[in-house]
């Protein structure tokens, strides 16, 4: 029997990466976005390059009866979720509008959580099952409330992967970097706006490549690439407002 796999935010950048990697690893789909047109066009590449069965799901995720929807699906058994969806904000809390900041706290923590928790019981009674929490390495650093949100799911999956391992359930928070994808666009940022080296870019392909790698293993965290593993273990040696100045580079 084939796998299934729900991607969120699989309309573009790493989404639309992980229903690629996932579908050419024999998974069977359900890719939940807002644009419906976006999903359709991801889907029919899909079906035509690996024959796998794609299901779309247009809904907005902080809207509670779509959201609602996309939880049934998911708690009707899945054998992999992937907590992608998600957008960024200005650094500057103080001047965006907090209807703004709840929303995006709302998507990337409120979201993740309530569709962990509908895929999890399934999960638990099968033995088996992973959920990939997308989260960066700026939660591992001070970086406003998009830091602060992917710091919980990285709490959240180191905690979980420990409490349901042992029942063939794994939780891996996948942390990049700055990676080639539209979420810097946007953001209103043409390329090479971002005021971000070149050398701290990452592919899609690599991170997801090694993000599923790294679930497989059974591995609460993967941060990919050794730069960004070096600068994340180096940001803890540092005083916070040494590490804030250092990640107040590029959007």
């Amino acid at each position: 029997m084939a796998r299934t796999a729900v991607v969120t935010g699989a309309s573009s950048g790493l989404g639309v990466e992980f229903a690629r990697q996932l579908a050419a690893r024999g998974a069977d789909l359900v890719l939940v976005a807002r644009d419906h047109d976006a999903l359709e066009n991801v889907a029919a590449d899909i079906r035509a390059r690996h024959g796998r069965t794609v299901e779309v799901l247009a809904a907005d995720l902080l809207d509670t009866e779509a959201l609602a929807v996309v939880e049934a699906r998911v708690a009707g058994g899945v054998d992999v979720l992937v907590n992608n969806a998600g957008f960024g904000l200005d650094l500057d809390f103080a001047s965006t509008g907090v209807d703004d900041e709840v929303r995006h706290l709302r998507l990337h923590v409120e979201v993740a959580m309530r569709l962990a928790h509908a895929a999890l019981p399934a999960m638990l009674r099968r033995g088996s099952g992973r959920i990939v929490n997308v989260a960066s390495v700026a939660g591992f650093v001070p970086r406003g409330t998009y830091g602060a949100a992917k710091g919980w799911l990285i709490s959240f999956s180191r905690w979980a992967n420990v409490a349901y391992r042992s029942r063939g359930v794994t939780v891996t928070a996948v942390c990049p970097g700055f990676v080639h994808t539209r979420f810097h666009e946007r953001l209103g940022l043409a390329p090479g706006e971002e005021g971000v080296p070149d050398r701290l870019w990452l592919d899609a392909d690599r991170v997801v490549r090694e993000g599923l790698r790294d679930a497989a293993r059974g591995r609460s965290v993967s941060v990919p690439s050794w730069r960004y593993k070096a600068l994340v273990a180096g940001s803890r040696l540092l005083p916070d407002a040494a590490v804030v100045r250092a990640a107040a580079r590029g959007r």
